[in-house]
């Protein structure tokens, strides 16, 4: 992995990749955005299935729509959602994808077993990726009502039996520091047999 023209080992792309929220207009290329899909597809896959499928969004006016959807779904469905959290998300001027440039949707046309879990581990590779590329990322959850919606779907031109897992922007952070990685808690082992 490399990251203007330096290697990056695997451990310094998981330790350092962290969710970024802020994002320059600046577009990927389409050369930079298939080499995240080429790493998303070598994420493993229970019994070699592959289910899933990538949309890639990069129209600012579809970006919009969806945004505005899923701030509609997010007031309507405000179960679990924190009330000071929920009119957060829901203010006129929140835009659900923090105004990156690229949207690339990790889903399936063919739920399974394990599809959902096969699709959030390309997505993660994904991730990974585009941090060794110098990129930021974060993972949308609340924007999959709104991509799992007939209406957003037939909008986007998204087939009507794709499932949305994970939505994930893309982008040139706005600022450097956005690529710090945040600290974790220790990991908190319950069973060593």
């Amino acid at each position: 992995m490399t990251v203007s023209g330096r290697e990056m080992s695997l451990r310094d792309a998981v330790a350092g990749r962290c969710a970024v929220r802020d994002f320059v207009a600046q577009m990927p290329d389409d050369a930079l955005l298939d080499r995240l899909l080429q790493a998303a597809v070598r994420a493993p896959t229970a019994m070699h299935e592959e289910p899933w499928r990538f949309a890639v969004i990069r129209d600012r006016n579809l970006l919009n729509r969806i945004s505005e959807r899923a701030k509609a779904l997010i007031a309507a469905r405000a179960e679990g959602v924190p009330p000071d959290a929920a009119a957060t998300f829901t203010a006129k001027e929140f835009h659900v994808f923090y105004n990156a440039p690229v949207l690339i949707v990790v889903g399936t046309e063919a739920p399974g077993r394990f599809a959902d879990a096969d699709c959030w581990l390309a997505a993660e590779n994904l991730m990974l990726a585009a941090h060794a590329e110098g990129l930021g990322s974060c993972v949308i959850g609340l924007a999959l009502d709104a991509l799992n919606d007939a209406d957003v779907k037939r909008a986007a031109g998204l087939p009507a039996g794709f499932t949305a897992v994970a939505p994930v922007i893309v982008g040139v952070p706005a600022h450097p520091a956005a690529l710090r990685p945040t600290p974790r808690k220790p990991p908190q082992v319950v069973l060593r047999a």
